[in-house]
């Protein structure tokens, strides 16, 4: 079984086993000596790096849409993404989002630290006068921000 790491493997020691993948996007967001460190002895035991491809990022952005997950996820979030749906792989990441929209795909997923996210479905609330719309922004009936809220 293939993994497919985010950022947040790096940051810690927990062990996995079988061939492993990531982006270049996670290796840049790698800024702590101890994550540049556990990046290279990964990738002297076999890690690799790749770039996804164009057609799975399109997927995972339709997926993130349908979701509600769009405006939250990074372009490192949708890299991983669209490598784990490219190479049938599990997913290793603590982020909801990520999880949520790997579930929506039919990635499987596994955590690292936090309980495994459950599919979750989001509605847009006005903050001021309560109505639901179909997205984030500004309220066209009051004008005050649209809040993301579990469903």
């Amino acid at each position: 079984m293939t993994l497919v790491l985010d950022a947040s493997v790096f940051f810690t020691e927990i062990p996995f086993d079988g061939p492993a993948s990531t982006t270049p996007s996670v290796v840049a967001e790698l800024t702590d000596t101890h994550a540049k460190c556990r990046f290279e002895v990964l990738t002297a035991a076999g890690l690799r790096v790749r770039e996804p491809r164009e057609e799975d990022l399109a997927r995972v952005d339709a997926a993130a849409l349908r979701t509600g997950d769009s405006g939250v996820l990074s372009g490192t979030d949708r890299d991983i993404l669209a490598l784990a749906l490219e190479l049938s792989a599990v997913l290793v990441t603590d982020d909801f989002a990520v999880q949520n929209v790997a579930h929506r795909l039919g990635i499987e997923t596994r955590s690292i630290r936090q309980r495994p996210a459950r599919p979750i479905r989001w509605r847009y609330r006005c903050s001021g006068c309560g109505r639901y719309w179909k997205g984030p922004g500004d309220c066209p009936i009051c004008g005050a921000s649209i809040k993301r809220k579990l469903k």
